[in-house]
Parts: C-alpha cells; structure tokens; sequence
C-alpha cells in the first residue's frame, strides 16, 4: 500500500526524466489527473491522458524536452499526509519569483497558484514545479 500516492506521482516523473524517456505511467486517480492536467496547461508536459495497461487504469504522462534538458528543472511535494500545508489567497507561494507555479487543490478544484489568486481562493499546496 502506497502511503503518498503524489509523491509517488512526482518521483516517476523526476526519475522518468533522469532516464531520459519519452513518457511514464502511473497508477489512475482523479487527483492525478487534474495535476497533469494542470501541468499540461502550464507547458511542463506534452501529454496527459488516462489509459489502460494490464487491465488497470493509468495515467500517461508525456514528458517534455527543450534542447535535450528537461523542461521541469525542479517538481517536489509541498505537503504531505502527515504534515499538510494550507495557504490562504494572500499567501500563496511565488515559486522562483514568479516563472515557476505551486499547485493547489482549492473548493474549485485543483489548479495553479496563479489561477487561485485570480479566482480569489486559498487551498492546499499540492507542490512546487519550476
């Protein structure tokens, strides 16, 4: 049993970008999907769409080269299940001063920092892409 299934979602990509691949799979959930979702929209990866392998559902994620260097320089979890980080709309981070995003899970739905100042919404910090 997975205890974080996010961080677990993040450590594929990390490692699926160290190895050089073209896409990674992970386990499906709804949760995922809308952070890849969110990812896809602010140009990290070039692909997010649930599939099947092996009879069970999964989630492939299209990762994204730029002159060979991967375009996601640097994806960690903010919060964790044991410690969870919560941001009013004030407060939500600027990740690297603003060229990165912090994605959050507000009563809206998941979505980046910026769109969650723009909707005026506080939430959970998911975690850190730059």
């Amino acid at each position: 049993m997975m205890t974080d299934p996010i961080a677990d979602m993040l450590t594929r990509i990390r490692n699926g970008q160290m190895a050089e691949k073209m896409s990674v799979h992970v386990p499906a959930s709804k949760l995922k999907l809308a952070i890849g979702k969110v990812l896809l929209d602010e140009g990290y990866i070039e692909g997010c769409r649930e599939t099947e392998a092996a009879g069970r559902p999964v989630i492939e994620i299209t990762l994204k080269y730029h002159d060979g260097a991967p375009v996601i320089g640097r994806i960690a979890r903010a919060s964790s299940p044991g410690l969870r980080r919560y941001e009013g709309k004030n407060s939500l981070p600027r990740v690297d001063g603003g060229t990165g995003i912090a994605i959050v899970s507000t009563s809206q739905g998941i979505m980046s920092d910026r769109a969650a100042r723009k909707a005026g919404l506080g939430g959970e910090i998911l975690c850190i892409v730059s």
